[in-house]
């Protein structure tokens, strides 16, 4: 007789996020050389945070920071600082002090794991599995943010494809559409109703909308733009099924010896569906210089105690 009173478990259920963290930033050195990138700030609040913000959005409790014996400073924004909080209090700073103390969402657990060696992202997410194996999982890469102006993190983006995959176990991999000369920069993904890219056959061209979920055939990593089968780049945010973990150790060494997540999802494709998941709004790469300094001027022209002198700043530049 079924019990009345005991919860049902959804087996589909989200609650924990990867955020691999240990890589040498290499693309924004010399910043790079003594700060994690994921420290850098985008006006007052360091790349890291607005990822577990976004976490915290989509209803993820917990979330494994895979991280490097010289990325301390990570650790130390999400700990408790007595003494700054302190001596904001005798000052009377109760903003400065509200800010620090809600770095970290009280209903979010941070854990963190070491990754040794550069030996992948695919490697990098194998170091979590003491934590999350056995369990579906959300990845974000942390040098990618989502433009939280231009979409609502709570219900669009990572909480959709969070809710998708909790209504159908189907992963979800988000893609945002690029300039055609840009795709040999990105992993591409090929839809299976726009063309049969396996069976190199012509593609033709689809419009899709924001938020439309289209079934993946294939992913290529850095076609060139005569061989792409589409323009859908994959932004950095995955969720996907616990049915991935036994894959990662079959994945074959990829380039330079790594465990590429690319070639796991792959093993991944060819026992289970995969949807692609297309982005409201936009990311930011906050991975490259430009990108960086691009991002940081968009938020800029956003935050309430700046926006106008910022505004005010670029129209003295363009006389």
């Amino acid at each position: 007789m079924k019990n009345i009173y005991q919860k049902e478990i959804n087996p589909f259920k989200i609650k924990k996020a990867i955020i691999p963290v240990a890589g040498l930033g290499t693309r924004m050195l010399p910043a790079t050389k003594a700060i994690p990138k994921e420290m850098l700030p985008i006006v007052d609040k360091p790349l890291i945070q607005y990822v577990v913000n976004e976490c915290a959005q989509a209803g993820i409790d917990t979330i494994v920071l895979v991280t490097h014996s010289s990325k301390n400073a990570i650790e130390n924004h999400f700990s408790k600082s007595f003494e700054l909080e302190y001596n904001l209090e005798k000052r009377i700073k109760r903003q400065l002090l509200a800010d620090v103390q809600n770095i970290c969402p009280s209903d979010i657990k941070i854990v963190h794991v070491r990754q040794d060696e550069a030996l992948g992202l695919g490697h990098a997410i194998m170091c979590a599995a003491p934590i999350v194996e056995g369990e579906p999982f959300a990845i974000l890469l942390p040098d990618v943010i989502i433009d939280e102006y231009k979409s609502n993190l709570k219900k669009d983006n990572l909480a959709e494809m969070v809710n998708n995959f909790e209504k159908t176990g189907i992963s979800q991999i988000m893609v945002e559409e690029v300039e055609p000369e840009q795709v040999e920069k990105f992993g591409i993904v090929a839809f299976k109703e726009n063309s049969n890219y396996l069976d190199n056959a012509p593609k033709h061209p689809i419009q899709y909308s924001p938020g439309e979920v289209i079934p993946i055939q294939a992913l290529v990593e850095k076609p060139r733009p005569d061989e792409a089968p589409s323009n859908f780049a994959i932004v950095g945010r995955y969720v996907l099924s616990a049915d991935i973990w036994p894959l990662f150790k079959e994945t074959p060494l990829g380039k330079g010896g790594e465990i590429q997540l690319t070639d796991t999802i792959r093993l991944l494709l060819k026992h289970a569906d995969i949807q692609s998941y297309l982005i409201k709004g936009c990311s930011h790469d906050c991975g490259s210089k430009f990108g960086y300094t691009k991002t940081f001027i968009e938020y800029a022209l956003h935050h309430e105690a700046i926006k106008d002198q910022v505004a005010e700043l670029i129209k003295e530049l363009n006389k």
